[in-house]
This record gives structure tokens, C-alpha cells and sequence, in this order.
């Protein structure tokens, strides 16, 4: 399960499902397949992409063709990561 980078709503999907160009955020109706929902997409990196052999996409907020996608945002991964070290660290207060 992943979060909406503009509304931050979860996005739950199944084990199978996959994330087609047509996809939107049901609470916002952002493009779920875009650079900014993908798990390579990186503002460090060259091209904010972690993908040497992706093509350039300038807007990274619409939804592109990359063959590369793989839904996934890093928004949620840091959140999780924090929320879990928070929890860590209140044990030992």
C-alpha cells in the first residue's frame, strides 16, 4: 500500500493489481501513474529518475507511457520509516 503524492490518501491494491495510465487518485483524481508515484523517481538523481535507461519526462505530476513504472512512492516508505522509528525510540523513554 502506497499514499496519493498530492492528497496523501492510501491506495490499496491487490497482490495482482497493476496500475494502468488511466488510474486516478479516488480522492483527488491525481494520475496515479506519473514519476511522482513511482518507486525510481528520486529528485537527487539525474532526471529526478533512478532509472539510467528511462526516458526524460518533464512533468513529473501526469501520466507518461515509461516502460519502467513500478508503482510504488517514497512518500509513504518515509512515513512508514518514521512512524516506526518513533515507535522504536518510545521504548526506550
Amino acid at each position: 500500500m502506497d499514499n496519493c503524492y498530492k492528497c496523501h490518501t492510501e491506495i490499496k491494491l491487490g497482490a495482482h493489481d497493476k496500475i494502468t495510465r488511466s488510474d486516478e487518485c479516488p480522492n483527488c483524481y491525481a494520475d496515479l501513474r506519473c514519476c511522482k508515484m513511482c518507486s525510481f523517481y528520486d529528485t537527487s538523481a539525474y532526471n529526478d529518475c533512478k532509472e539510467p535507461s528511462a526516458d526524460r519526462i518533464i512533468d513529473k505530476e501526469k501520466k507518461n507511457f515509461c516502460d519502467y513504472f513500478v508503482f510504488g512512492n517514497k512518500t509513504s516508505k518515509a512515513t512508514e520509516k518514521s512512524d516506526l522509528l518513533s515507535k522504536a525510540n518510545s521504548l526506550f523513554k
